[in-house]
């Protein structure tokens, strides 16, 4: 028995002294070991890293207007916290860092552009005063105020229609909703004054108010709808037929291209900013096509084409001359459906309108040219017929061949005017839809008016050169004017190859007057609407 546990003892004391050595020897072992981090420090970035230049700011300064300088001290210690924040992040916390940092920087560009519009508007040339209003340069007057016995007859009352407001308008603008606020306030000179304080209201109106009918718009090549509201205000309605990014098929010619919700909008800023103020407001909106239009419409013939796509999607082409067919189909995804709203115009039991053909009409043809297209000198036997014999009127098609040129719009055949005013107006500029299809080419043989012609109001040329500088950069205020719209919350309404080509158009165009300026030493090109303008705010 004594030989035994002896024999245990020494057996358990072998176990622990090899226990402990191998321990030993484990700890020595890990100890000779270089061990790597799982995330290695990035190495510090270099002066000259794309990075560091990406975060350089640009300062942008102007007359009167106040300088973006750089941000104030207490957000240079935010940022730097934060990137020495970011900087201690794992590799996927860095590419959110970066993203957001890619967002800080869209946001300081934009309101960079917006601090430009509004400078743009402050600007003298867009404040400069012109002729007098009078009551016959009104198109439409309000009747005078009378005795309290007869105010029943000055009374707008309305017939109690189903969906409609009771109202009850009388001769006080502010009993006036914003749309016959605006067509009291067109004039001879133009469709509304700038800094109308009704506008923010009227577009606000046109993509928010509640929709009470929807029918479709008799004439016309594509789909168009007029919408009404419960106040009795109507729009021009025009849906998404294709994406933002989508260029026209160069193979098509300009009068089988789609009419784009977009352009309408983009047009309404851009005439806007070019100072004319002759296309009616206009405002995106995300339209349900089943609560908004199938179940309000009392329109038949447009009821019977709503229909579901195999993806669920509800889809709708009404009647018109082309692409109104399942095949041309406009869906919602499922039910949402962008669209343009465009405020109309007075009725023309009012307000007639008469439509006057282009001079420079194309020949909608496959195979002819139309003469102005093959005669250099077409525009001295233009000059000599009436309305183009006086007056502005040329300088007025100008102004609208210098829009077209901007947004590439080929499509203008035809133009208005309210009939009212005679040939002593403005000219309306309607139906862009087409306008913005192509940003990789522009179309020179929409200024053949202005290199044929080679005359330009001196208030259109000041303002194009007052846009083509950085300060005032056609591409970064029209950007600003679009963010305002509603839809610019789903994506821009203009990709930004279509900014671009505004700036390279500009370009293009006072290259056309600076050749006129040339060529015609012995005739005057300018024609000179600002006699009072001081040269000294002019731009250089």
């Amino acid at each position: 028995m004594w030989r035994t546990r002896h024999r245990s003892r020494t057996i358990c004391l072998s176990l622990a002294f090899v226990t402990v050595f191998l321990h030993l020897l484990l700890a020595l072992v890990s100890l000779c070991v270089h061990r790597q981090p799982c995330d290695p420090p990035p190495p510090p970035p270099s002066p000259g890293t794309p990075t560091q230049r990406g975060l350089a700011r640009t300062t942008h300064t102007a007359a009167g207007v106040r300088a973006l300088a750089e941000p104030p001290t207490d957000a240079k210690q935010r940022r730097s916290s934060q990137e020495d924040a970011d900087k201690a992040l794992p590799v996927k916390g860095r590419k959110n860092a970066t993203s957001r940092k890619e967002l800080v920087n869209k946001t300081e560009s934009l309101e960079s552009d917006l601090s430009k519009l509004e400078a743009l508007f402050d600007h003298p040339l867009y404040n400069t005063p012109g002729p007098a209003v009078t009551a016959d340069d009104r198109l439409l007057k309000v009747k005078p105020k009378v005795k309290t016995s007869e105010k029943s007859s000055l009374m707008w009352v309305s017939a109690s229609q189903e969906g409609y407001e009771d109202v009850a308008w009388n001769s006080s603008r502010e009993s006036h909703p914003p749309w016959l606020r605006f067509h009291l306030a067109i004039s001879r000179w133009q469709l509304y004054p700038h800094r109308d304080p009704n506008m923010d209201a009227l577009v606000q109106e046109l993509a928010t108010h509640r929709i009470v009918s929807a029918v479709q718009k008799s004439g016309g090549t594509q789909l168009k709808l007029v919408i009404s509201f419960p106040n009795y205000g109507q729009a021009m309605f025009k849906p998404m037929k294709q994406q933002r990014d989508d260029e026209t098929n160069y193979n098509l010619f300009y009068f089988s291209d789609f009419e784009r919700h977009n352009a309408e909008i983009a047009a309404f800023h851009l005439d806007r900013i070019l100072g004319f103020r002759r296309i009616p407001p206009v405002s995106g909106r995300l339209v349900d096509v089943v609560k908004e239009i199938k179940d309000v419409t009392t329109d038949r013939k447009l009821a019977r084409t709503f229909f579901t796509s195999p993806v669920g999607n509800v889809c709708f082409y009404g009647q018109c001359s082309y692409y109104c067919s399942t095949e041309h189909a406009v869906c919602g995804r499922p039910r949402a459906l962008e669209a343009s709203l465009a405020a109309m115009l007075p009725d023309l039991s009012l307000a007639p309108r008469r439509s006057w053909r282009s001079p420079w009409r194309r020949s909608y043809s496959r195979s002819k040219l139309a003469k102005w297209e093959t005669d250099p000198d077409y525009c001295s036997s233009v000059k000599k017929v009436a309305p183009y014999d006086r007056g502005t009127r040329l300088v007025d098609f100008m102004d609208m061949i210098i829009l077209d040129y901007l947004m590439g719009n080929m499509d203008r055949h035809h133009y208005e005017t309210f009939e009212n005013f005679g040939n002593d107006t403005f000219l309306l500029h309607l139906d862009n839809g087409r306008a913005f299809g192509r940003h990789s080419k522009d179309e020179p043989s929409i200024l053949a008016p202005l290199k044929q012609c080679c005359r330009i109001r001196r208030s259109t040329w000041l303002r194009l050169l007052l846009l083509s500088t950085p300060q005032y950069r056609l591409s970064d205020v029209m950007r600003a004017s679009l963010s305002r719209d509603p839809l610019h919350r789903v994506a821009p309404l203009l990709a930004e190859p279509h900014l671009a080509a505004l700036d390279r158009r500009l370009n293009a165009v006072l290259k056309t007057v600076s050749r006129c300026q040339k060529q015609q030493r012995g005739e005057e090109v300018v024609y000179d609407d600002l006699p009072h303008l001081p040269d000294a705010l002019a731009p250089a």
